[in-house]
């Protein structure tokens, strides 16, 4: 299952926490599994930018994916130091609290949730934890 991964140091949780687009991904993915395609459209950032900082998190060991599909799932594994944590759980909440994470996370259920969802979402599976609510088919775009 999981490959054999040297266990997470401190000074590789705070490189990982170090970078604002790494903390906007474990924000976003608090609580819930995640498809990529959501964390694309939500922070606005390019697919490779956001797959690296994912890379990133996979190998530190604090996020796991999971294909379905053509879809990749990405979900937070808390590390197994009871220390590392705690730090990571102190920064997760804290985020939760800070007004541009909330943003995003407002931005993601209205994403998920849209009546109409964008071409480009439209077959995607919804985050597990966010409600999925009755979805119009999107309308096709012409090239």
């Amino acid at each position: 299952m999981a490959k054999n991964r040297k266990p997470l140091t401190m000074e590789k949780l705070f490189r990982v926490l170090a970078d604002r687009t790494r903390l906007r991904l474990l924000n976003l993915m608090n609580g819930q599994e995640i498809c990529v395609c959501y964390l694309v459209e939500v922070l606005k950032i390019n697919q490779p930018k956001i797959s690296r900082h994912l890379a990133f998190l996979r190998n530190s060991g604090i996020v796991a994916a999971r294909r379905e599909g053509r879809w990749m799932h990405y979900r937070i594994v808390p590390p197994s130091d009871p220390a590392a944590a705690r730090i990571l759980e102190d920064v997760l909440q804290q985020l939760a609290a800070d007004p541009a994470m909330q943003q995003d996370r407002a931005r993601l259920i209205k994403t998920c949730c849209m009546r109409q969802k964008l071409v480009r979402l439209s077959k995607a599976p919804a985050p597990a934890a966010l409600p999925r609510t009755d979805v119009e088919p999107a309308a096709s775009v012409s090239a």
